[in-house]
């Protein structure tokens, strides 16, 4: 009957397969030409988010390419803000603005609204669970609550989180309503995307990484094992890969802590921790990008260095971040291969 079981669901399970099931942040996107298409068709990022017909068609196109063994459901960390009147739009050349959020602007959120306001996305989830091939498993996911709140703070992306490492050391009550605010309605989303027929949902942290010891544990750990007891608590069967990029050594308790099933790892976590990690339960990961740019020799022994390592443990294949635009494509298809057994 386990075998009957996805695969990427087997591993979360904590299985080893051999080879390891296979899926890529940011699949679906700019280096596919097809994305590309939709993407002009669509009007503006979030308009594509939003409209189904393309959020669906734009996340099953690297299943038909390559087969990945999951499918990620295509929208944005940003949904969230959005969904609470934060004016979130994208420009080309400068990524995500939206208007900053002060001390008054935290007490004013309202988060009773945004499963409403994200219907679209749901709708997105239902359709690709009934469009999907059988065997492929569905994730959902949102950001982090650290992660999204340096955007609203900044209302930009910036290098290192300066505004809101500034703002959390100068209005902590502030700032901490505002993580546990949106722990929670982002772990009400996940939810949804779980009932709508996600198979396993990610929180992606993406920001982790400029957080010191203390910090990390306040402003990453808990709110995540907020959202994670939370979404258990209502739903016990539910699956979570927790990703916090940049996290390093601070890896080392993160599973226990936020009660994750699987941790995300990026590229610069050693092979020999990655490991050690492993010995815990699954992890994912964690070519670096620039492989994928690359290709050839370089892409080949990355790929072996992370089989070779980690393919004895329960593990999903993946990249340390996401695709970047400069991919190509047929470096995709190379990867697939290796991974699975082909010869580059």
């Amino acid at each position: 009957m386990s075998d009957m079981r996805r695969k990427i669901m087997r591993v979360l399970d904590g299985d080893t397969l051999s080879p390891p099931p296979i899926w890529l942040m940011r699949q679906a996107g700019r280096y596919l030409p097809e994305y590309r298409e939709v993407r002009a068709k669509a009007g503006s990022f979030l308009d594509l988010c939003y409209t189904p017909d393309h959020a669906v068609e734009v996340t099953l196109q690297p299943i038909r390419r390559y087969g990945f063994d999951a499918a990620i459901l295509f929208s944005d960390i940003l949904v969230i803000p959005d969904a609470m009147k934060r004016n979130v739009r994208f420009t080309e050349g400068h990524g995500p603005e939206m208007d900053p959020i002060d001390v008054d602007g935290i007490e004013g959120l309202d988060g009773s609204r945004v499963l409403r306001h994200l219907e679209p996305v749901l709708e997105t989830v239902r359709r690709l669970r009934s469009d999907l091939p059988t065997e492929t498993t569905l994730l959902g996911f949102c950001g982090a609550p650290w992660t999204v709140a340096t955007y609203m703070i900044a209302g930009h992306g910036t290098p290192d989180q300066a505004p809101a490492r500034l703002f959390a050391y100068r209005h902590p009550k502030a700032f901490e309503k505002l993580l546990m605010l949106l722990a929670d309605v982002s772990a009400d989303y996940l939810v949804a995307q779980i009932d709508a027929g996600a198979d396993a949902v990610q929180i992606f942290d993406s920001w982790a990484g400029v957080l010191g010891e203390r910090e990390f544990e306040a402003f990453a750990v808990k709110p995540v094992a907020r959202m994670i007891a939370s979404i258990k608590t209502r739903r016990p069967n539910a699956k979570i890969i927790a990703f916090a990029k940049g996290a390093g050594y601070l890896l080392k308790t993160y599973r226990q802590k936020t009660k994750a099933d699987a941790i995300g790892l990026d590229w610069s976590v050693p092979l020999d921790f990655a490991a050690e990690l492993q010995k815990d339960g699954p992890v994912q990961g964690n070519l670096d990008p620039m492989r994928m740019v690359a290709g050839g020799t370089a892409l080949e022994e990355g790929i072996d260095d992370i089989l070779q390592r980690l393919g004895n443990g329960p593990l999903i294949f993946n990249l340390g971040h996401g695709i970047t635009p400069q991919a190509d494509p047929d470096n995709v298809r190379l990867l697939v291969e290796r991974v699975r057994g082909g010869r580059v």
